[in-house]
């Protein structure tokens, strides 16, 4: 049952049970980087037999895996796959950024180009589960980023298959390759390039412990988006709240993971007790009942606050993934916000609006890295290559003052480079 507590009862940085990342599968992870670094393909094929189950002798996706995928998906779900992504593009397209040319005080022009990465490879879960909402809202920056080719890596299930809604939504969000292959062994692929599988600029998406570790690992080698840890949910509402929707809310975090945290910020005691009812009512309706029963217990909280604007002020210490502000006037609290993934303005506005649908992105910052980091977006699919250029006269007019920068530092050379000029 969940745990209800007093504003204080509790340090704000232990609300959420964070985890580092599992430092138990590095060694293990390591090893399957370096096999495929040298075996490649086959390493990738020997791999998705032992951990999938499935014999494969090529890996791409082909394009009758495509068409078959889509029929099985049907027309209607195919639609809304197309509204999704509509959505994401319109709202993503915003993001967009141009270059700029200028010139400064001594007359030099200096400027920026805006430059998308030349490949992006996008980690999308698979096996037993099914994510098309990764693959879109994953995909989408990166086209209209201008990223030349979009790559996804995703584990097969038994049959030899990936899962019909990914396909249908890659095809939907214009991606170029799809290939068989899941865990760290994948994200080696990516970072490394195999027979098969091409070496990218940029790593996105969520994974296990096995590929957030395998991330970590092969950053530097490649650039990567960030290491997700578990889900979480923050909810602050007022007594005017209804429970059985902020319990619906909460467990919409807790069935992702055992490890996932749930937690519901009020200033009302009545509704935080009718809100730990609802919880005992609701999680046996749900499927995945187990997980979310392991994640309540040992992860969620119900506090009780002095007010709303406290609430806020805990929110911001403790920078969740997803913030909920289930008040009767939001728009007057979003200005106080300073640290979350994504913010959920309103009644009518639970997490699952913008996991699948709204269009803002659903790739978050987790374990308190809101505090300096950014939901997914064209951003993390370009560069920012900056120029300089500069004729004689607007050199001679700072000749003197970088001569002497330079000799303060000592790098002679540096202000020689300037003076020969002179």
């Amino acid at each position: 049952m969940i745990k209800i507590m007093k504003m204080g009862e509790v340090p704000a940085g232990q609300i959420f049970a964070r985890t580092a990342v599992q430092t138990d599968v590095a060694a293990v992870v390591s090893e399957i980087i370096e096999n495929v670094r040298k075996n490649g393909d086959r390493a990738l094929l020997e791999y998705t037999k032992k951990f999938d189950g499935a014999e494969l002798k090529t890996l791409e996706v082909t394009p009758e895996e495509y068409d078959e995928a889509e029929a099985e998906c049907g027309a209607a779900f195919t639609e809304i796959l197309r509204q999704a992504a509509e959505n994401i593009r319109k709202y993503h397209s915003l993001q967009m950024r141009e270059g700029f040319r200028t010139e400064n005080a001594q007359g030099m022009t200096v400027g920026q180009l805006i430059v998308p990465v030349e490949r992006a490879g996008l980690y999308v879960p698979g096996g037993t589960a099914a994510y098309p909402s990764t693959v879109l809202m994953d995909s989408i920056p990166a086209k209209i980023a201008g990223v030349k080719e979009v790559v996804i890596v995703t584990p097969p299930g038994k049959n030899g298959k990936i899962a019909a809604p990914i396909l249908a939504a890659a095809r939907i969000a214009g991606v170029d390759r799809i290939f068989k292959t899941g865990g760290a062994q994948a994200v080696a692929a990516l970072a490394y390039g195999t027979g098969s599988i091409p070496k990218v600029d940029k790593i996105v998406g969520p994974g296990n412990a096995y590929v957030a570790e395998a991330k970590k690992q092969v950053f530097g080698q490649v650039s990567i988006d960030m290491i997700a840890g578990p889900s979480e949910i923050l909810i602050v509402a007022d007594g005017n709240s209804r429970a059985d929707w902020l319990a619906a809310d909460m467990l919409s975090q807790a069935e992702h993971d055992r490890m996932a945290s749930a937690v519901l910020v009020t200033d009302s005691a009545g509704l935080a007790e009718a809100v730990s009812v609802e919880l005992e009512k609701q999680i046996p309706l749900l499927e995945r009942q187990d997980i979310a029963r392991a994640s309540i217990d040992a992860n969620g909280k119900i506090i009780i606050a002095g007010s709303i604007r406290e609430a806020i002020g805990v929110a911001n210490e403790i920078a969740p993934e997803h913030l909920e502000l289930c008040v009767d006037d939001p728009y007057a609290f979003l200005p106080e916000v300073r640290n979350a993934g994504s913010v959920f303005l309103g009644r009518y506005c639970p997490e699952a609006l913008g996991d699948y649908f709204a269009g803002p992105n659903h790739t978050l910052p987790t374990g308190g890295t809101a505090r300096f980091s950014s939901a997914l977006s064209v951003d993390d699919f370009i560069k920012k290559i900056q120029y300089i250029s500069s004729d004689r006269d607007s050199l001679l007019k700072c000749a003197g003052k970088i001569d002497a920068f330079a000799r303060a530092e000592g790098l002679t050379g540096h202000a020689r480079s300037v003076t020969i000029r002179s």
